[in-house]
């Protein structure tokens, strides 16, 4: 990413998630990020006491680009739920915002942006990090959820609601071969970070708290680990393959802590994903690791912001 020495003007990246939300003061246009906190979500005190804490942060951002002389663009949010094409919070799986105005509360302090967290951060690898080589991308994150967006020439595909990103929280139903039971596996409920704790704790006494716990103790040698961590990332790979055959992109880009984690997740994620795309001339595709890191949310936000603007700029 580009860095610019003199900076003249930002926008606040607001990263919401379930645990923690980051705000960052983004440089424009280079992406650089001049400023950060943080703060605990706890989001079970209800969303309004989350978006009173969030706009509190918003504000004192917007005191630090005052004190940085600073043009304020305006604030990108991004959030862990569903989120229309005007920028509203249609799902409250992570933060009761649901029925809440968010977009409109952010406005009172600056031009806002609401976005999903999966397709700020796909753009913030479209325009900064590794999909700036690929016109047309798959960008997965796995973390505390997986989600997934498809990239075309630098714009995040939402689909008709905002809700093309679903792609681990439904069931997969199915008949066992050999008892003739109906399962109905759940992507999330297999591969994800709160996944790999619970399969984890399910067999061993020694209780993990994060899934960086489990794939630790893979590395370790910890047997129960390693088939758990094996299968995560085999479940995963088969369902990535889908989107390779259903949309046929030039490459694949995965975020998040777990997506970008490497080791025996990585290993066996890649190689499902290879072993399960149908056509011949796709399964070579390049499969990388995310370039933005844990900025990826806030630097997303903001450029959300950054291409609405310049949007607005052509049409007028």
């Amino acid at each position: 990413m580009a860095g610019n020495p003199d900076p003249a003007a930002c926008a606040i990246g607001l990263d919401v998630g379930g645990t923690k939300i980051a705000a960052g003061l983004v440089a424009y246009p280079s992406g650089s990020v001049l400023a950060r906190r943080t703060v605990h979500t706890l989001p079970q005190r209800g969303g309004e006491a989350v978006l009173s804490d969030t706009l509190a942060l918003a504000g004192g951002m917007m005191e630090e680009a005052g004190k940085r002389s600073l043009d304020l663009l305006g604030i990108g949010v991004g959030v862990p739920e569903l989120v229309d094409p005007a920028g509203n919070v249609t799902s409250s799986h992570s933060l009761a915002w649901q029925d809440l105005s968010v977009r409109a509360a952010f406005a009172q302090l600056a031009p806002a942006v609401v976005e999903s967290d999966v397709r700020a951060g796909a753009l913030a690898e479209a325009m900064y990090g590794a999909g700036r080589p690929y016109r047309l991308f798959v960008y997965v994150t796995v973390g505390t959820g997986i989600s997934s967006t498809l990239v075309q020439d630098g714009r995040p595909y939402a689909g008709a609601r905002g809700n093309a990103l679903i792609m681990a929280s439904s069931p997969f139903s199915v008949e066992c071969g050999n008892c003739g039971a109906t399962l109905h596996p759940i992507l999330e409920e297999l591969a994800s970070g709160p996944a790999l704790v619970a399969r984890y704790n399910r067999r061993d006494t020694r209780a993990a708290v994060r899934g960086e716990d489990v794939t630790a103790a893979a590395r370790a040698g910890d047997a129960a680990a390693v088939k758990i961590v094996k299968s995560a990332g085999e479940a995963l790979g088969n369902s990535v393959a889908f989107l390779v055959n259903v949309m046929d992109p030039e490459a694949i880009v995965v975020g998040g802590g777990l997506g970008s984690a490497g080791g025996l997740y990585w290993d066996s994620f890649t190689a499902s994903t290879r072993a399960h795309i149908w056509a011949e001339n796709s399964r070579a595709l390049p499969i990388v690791p995310a370039a933005m890191g844990p900025d990826s949310g806030m630097i997303g936000a903001a450029a959300t912001l950054f291409r609405n603007l310049s949007a607005t700029v052509l049409e007028s």
